[in-house]
């Protein structure tokens, strides 16, 4: 006999079938594989009680602070112990109970219905301007164009192109200069028809490069400011595009100038969704969602953000996140923005495994290598 410790990564379905366990046990057993940890605040001390002890009853747990059983405090926060299975019998269970148990089971039972995204898509980066962060994704005209049909060769799924920097206290541009750097390049893609090989993504919060950007064959539009201007929904819904809404605390000019938040993971979850109701409400659906990492953010935020991204997936959208080479990375191990590549394909990965679909980055040849052994690895 030999026994092996599995990764808790490991792909329950395929192993099971790979067993010969019966069709119908294979999901059955599979939910019991799949587990859970769910941090919840301020649940008040009687609703804490019950659930502890429908936890126990079904062989899930929940972790409460001393003194919960006396009721030594009114509300208390908790951590919900369970696998798959476990969590879809306590979302129905919890409905039937007072203490504010009937709304957390509601959020019980969208939890028991996310799914990590199993397509993953690489979005490369051309920034049409002088200033932005990393020289290496600068290009102008000409160039630029040529940049295009590397990053197509590459294996880039999505292009984002964009003539402002975003980066810390990058200077503020005019919509004019804004469209007079872009325009050329805008030109070149629609007159040679680039869009049929890739798709493309407009960097930008302006409406009138936007609708120019669109015009020539773009899909995406990559607004920074997550939809703020109502002109630009109703750009994408007439053009019928995919609205990336992004959160930024405060502005590239004042973001990070020592931001705090009251409860980062929930402040960022609650402007996401309401914006994506805005955005619904010009009657956009194809909507992504990002995180901003950089954008008005700590390093611990950025952190903390990469590894709660699979709350995001509760929102119904896919994730985009862009962590290359950013500062985050010189934070963690001092390096220059050249050197930051290695940290980049980490904190992607790490992105990925939480539930991002979508990778902005300015390595694409480099990303796709990753990507293919990331899902090699992943089905296994």
């Amino acid at each position: 006999m030999q026994v092996q410790k599995l990764s808790s990564d490991i792909h329950a379905k395929e192993l099971l079938k790979k067993l010969g366990v019966d069709g119908g046990g294979v999901s059955i057993l599979a939910s019991k594989m799949q587990h859970h940890l769910i941090y919840i605040k301020e649940l008040a001390v009687g609703g804490a009680n019950i659930l502890k002890q429908d936890a126990l009853s079904i062989g899930a747990d929940l972790a409460v602070p001393r003194g919960t059983v006396i009721a030594k405090e009114p509300f208390v926060d908790c951590v919900l112990i369970a696998n798959q299975q476990q969590l879809e019998i306590l979302s129905r269970k919890e409905l039937a109970q007072p203490f504010g148990l009937k709304e957390l089971a509601i959020q019980l039972g969208k939890m028991t219905k996310i799914r990590k995204p199993k397509k993953v898509e690489i979005m490369g980066v051309i920034n049409a301007n002088d200033d932005s962060f990393f020289d290496g994704s600068r290009f102008k005209d000409l160039e630029a164009i040529k940049k295009i049909e590397t990053l197509i060769e590459e294996g880039a799924d999505i292009i984002d192109i964009g003539a402002v920097s975003s980066r810390p206290n990058a200077p503020e541009v005019s919509a004019k200069e804004e469209l007079l750097r872009i325009s050329p390049i805008l030109e070149e893609i629609k007159k040679n028809k680039f869009y049929e090989n890739v798709r493309f993504s407009v960097d930008s919060y302006t409406p009138e490069v936007i609708f120019k950007a669109l015009e020539s064959g773009f899909s995406i539009v990559n607004d920074i400011t997550g939809l703020e201007n109502d002109e630009v929904c109703r750009l994408c819904a007439e053009y019928r595009a995919t609205a990336v809404i992004m959160h930024m605390q405060g502005t590239p000019q004042t973001m990070q100038n020592n931001p705090k938040y009251e409860d980062l993971v929930s402040n960022v979850y609650t402007f996401l969704d309401t914006r994506i109701q805005k955005a619904q409400s010009f009657g956009l659906d194809d909507i992504i969602v990002d995180v901003g990492v950089g954008f008005g953010k700590s390093l611990g935020d950025n952190l903390s953000l990469i590894k709660n991204l699979e709350h995001f997936l509760m929102l119904k959208k896919r994730i985009l996140v862009g962590a290359s080479r950013k500062s985050m990375i010189d934070k963690i191990y001092p390096s220059k923005v050249e050197e930051r590549l290695a940290g980049t394909l980490a904190i992607h990965l790490e992105a990925l495994r939480n539930g991002a679909s979508i990778l902005r980055v300015h390595d694409v040849k480099e990303h796709v290598q990753a990507l293919k052994v990331f899902e090699a690895l992943r089905r296994i």
